[in-house]
């Protein structure tokens, strides 16, 4: 379909007469009749008031084509649909690297609380340090591996779901055990070696 047949058919879808239409555009009746029977094309300053007035886009102006608000309205659910889809994705893998990110920091803090019992019960007696010294290495590794656990917690604190309740629950603990632990380490060293005042 030309564009001539496509204005008129367009106007008297809109029930207006070339009268009305060119009274709207601000252009002469004989304008609009020209248009209607391509003697002329509508300037291009009147392109959009045109689609204005029909209620359309300049593709469908020029194409012939009509997008029915339906088909828009499915086109704008379908869009949103994907960028929740796309945003949930990226929510997982956010949520993802933070757990990894979380497991390794802890995964340190205990390997930190090992490595402090194992150099108290190691440096005083195998060998045979200051045991003063000895005791403020094993207080700096624990005090580190502890604010590890701290810092990670406060970091990645958020709303949790059942699962991660649990395991939280397990990581503090294991934390507790590992303190208690550590103590009890520290406690028989100092009576093994009668270094109370380091106590």
């Amino acid at each position: 379909m030309n564009l001539g047949k496509r204005l008129m058919e367009l106007r008297k879808k809109q029930n207006l007469s070339q009268e009305a239409l060119a009274e709207k555009l601000g252009v002469t009746r004989q304008t609009v009749s020209k248009w209607e029977t391509d003697q002329s094309a509508p300037d291009f300053d009147k392109v959009l008031p045109l689609c204005e007035v029909f209620g359309i886009t300049t593709d469908e102006l020029f194409k012939g084509e009509e997008i029915s608000k339906e088909e828009i309205n499915n086109n704008i659910k379908e869009d949103i649909f994907f960028n929740k889809q796309e945003e949930l994705e990226i929510n997982n893998r956010l949520n993802e690297e933070k757990k990894k990110t979380r497991a390794i920091r802890i995964s340190i803090s205990i390997f930190l609380y090992f490595l402090s019992c194992a150099w108290i019960m190691v440096s005083i007696p195998v060998f045979k340090m200051n045991p003063v010294l000895a005791t403020s290495i094993f207080i700096v590794i624990c005090g580190l591996a502890t604010c590890i656990i701290i810092y990670t917690n406060i970091v990645y604190k958020k709303d949790k779901t059942r699962k991660e309740e649990v395991e939280d629950k397990l990581y503090k603990q294991i934390d507790d055990i590992l303190g208690i632990f550590t103590l009890i380490i520290y406690l028989i060293i100092s009576f093994i070696t009668f270094r109370w005042d380091i106590t």
